[in-house]
């Protein structure tokens, strides 16, 4: 599936071997630390503490960002462009039911994204990088605050000048779905823009009896139910892969009678930029018509989350070489994800690249992100340092490729 030799990279893949045979231990217990002090989205205190002294202790010079959490710190040559990579540190507001030794101990928080192994795998990059003589290129280390919070940490990161400079940025993200060792590719579109939707609904209300004096809301709310998904199915591009759902519907308590009030929340996401770009007034559009004839007002509040996630070709290149070094079953296809990733916000300025990092250990069940017993095999965190230092420590440069990478993957 690859053109790149897993052999043609030799001293970079022992740079990279000598640093995990020494430092390996340290790798698995920064994540440790790390899963057992979880802190919510922009309140990421100490997890930026240990993110600055662990670079502090190897002579790099990292910077707080303007609202108190995340990190900044660059390395390497200056006057080129920065090869930019990133990890996102917050954690979820799920209690944890995994069992293990180092468990949340934070009541009704837990790291079931796997964010405190991408902090744990940057750390590891930014001291192996450090201890290397010159680098090929720049390097700007982002450790980014509340990516799980619409519309993104990654918003006020690049408001702080982050993406000045950068040639192509890199992120990792765990993926449950593939075996440890293995690392999912994918040029275009890897993830969809998720946006939110928030409909509250108002009649006179009135007695269950009498229907046609009234504006019947729960008529009203049902009627949007159905309708505004499959209006859009029909008004959208199909291969867009846009998809709207509803996750809360509340009004009323009395069987006879219908109700005043009534609200709606859900998300409508799509993994097409333009089709993002048009779906609020298509979504205003199509409430107001199915609304017109049932005597009911609404206010409906549409809150644009995050664009999609689109991997740049170039930096899919270089991110394949990295990983067919690790081994020449390293490197995998990925589909696109319906959900939704604020590092798409950088991709926003620069041109860039996300991969899957394989965390399932292939015996166990496959839990999914975000569920409160999701865990993650371990080794994936050498794997996540070999293709972040080896992006970097085989680039030319932060913005081409070597010219004999063969097309990478397509969508």
């Amino acid at each position: 599936m690859t053109g790149v030799k897993a052999d043609s990279l030799p001293d970079a893949s022992n740079i990279i071997d000598k640093w995990l045979e020494d430092h390996g231990t340290e790798l698995v217990a920064w994540r440790r630390d790390i899963h057992a002090h979880p802190e919510l989205s922009r309140q990421e205190v100490r997890t930026t503490e240990l993110v600055m002294a662990e670079l502090s202790a190897v002579g790099l010079h990292p910077r707080r960002l303007p609202l108190g959490t995340g990190v900044v710190c660059d390395l390497g040559p200056v006057g080129e462009p920065r090869i930019g990579l990133r990890a996102d540190m917050d954690a979820l507001p799920v209690t944890e039911h995994t069992g293990l030794p180092f468990t949340s101990t934070v009541e009704g928080a837990s790291h079931s994204c796997g964010h405190d192994a991408h902090t744990a795998i940057l750390i590891g990059v930014a001291k192996l990088l450090a201890s290397v003589g010159p680098l090929p290129v720049g390097v700007r280390l982002i450790f980014q605050a509340a990516e799980e919070v619409m519309p993104g940490g990654a918003l006020d990161a690049i408001e702080a000048g982050v993406t000045s400079g950068l040639g192509r940025i890199f992120a990792l993200h765990c993926d449950p779905r593939l075996p440890v060792g293995t690392v999912g590719l994918r040029s275009g579109p890897l993830t969809s823009a998720a946006d939110h939707i928030d409909l509250q609904l108002h009649s006179a209300g009135g007695h269950t009896s009498r229907p046609h004096l009234t504006g019947d809301l729960i008529y009203a709310m049902g009627t949007v139910i159905t309708g505004l998904p499959g209006v859009l199915s029909r008004r959208v591009d199909p291969r867009s892969g846009t998809v709207m759902v509803w996750g809360a519907a509340n009004a009323g308590s009395a069987a006879n009678a219908i109700p005043q009030e009534g609200r709606m929340r859900g998300t409508v996401r799509t993994g097409d930029h333009d089709t993002w770009a048009a779906l609020e007034p298509l979504v205003r559009s199509v409430v107001g018509e199915l609304l017109a004839p049932l005597g009911v007002r609404y206010d409906l509040s549409y809150f644009r989350g995050v664009p999609p996630v689109v991997n740049d070709e170039i930096a899919v290149g270089m991110l394949e070489r990295a990983v067919a070094a690790i081994g020449p079953d390293a490197v995998a296809a990925t589909p696109q994800s319906p959900g939704g990733e604020d590092f798409s916000w950088y991709l926003e300025q620069v041109p860039g690249a996300m991969a899957r990092l394989g965390v399932w250990d292939g015996f166990g069940p496959q839990v999914d992100l975000h569920a409160p017993n999701f865990d993650l095999d371990e080794r994936a965190l050498a794997i996540g340092v070999r293709t972040l230092a080896g992006v970097v420590l085989n680039a030319r440069s932060a913005t081409g490729e070597p010219p004999e990478l063969t097309p990478p993957f397509a969508p």
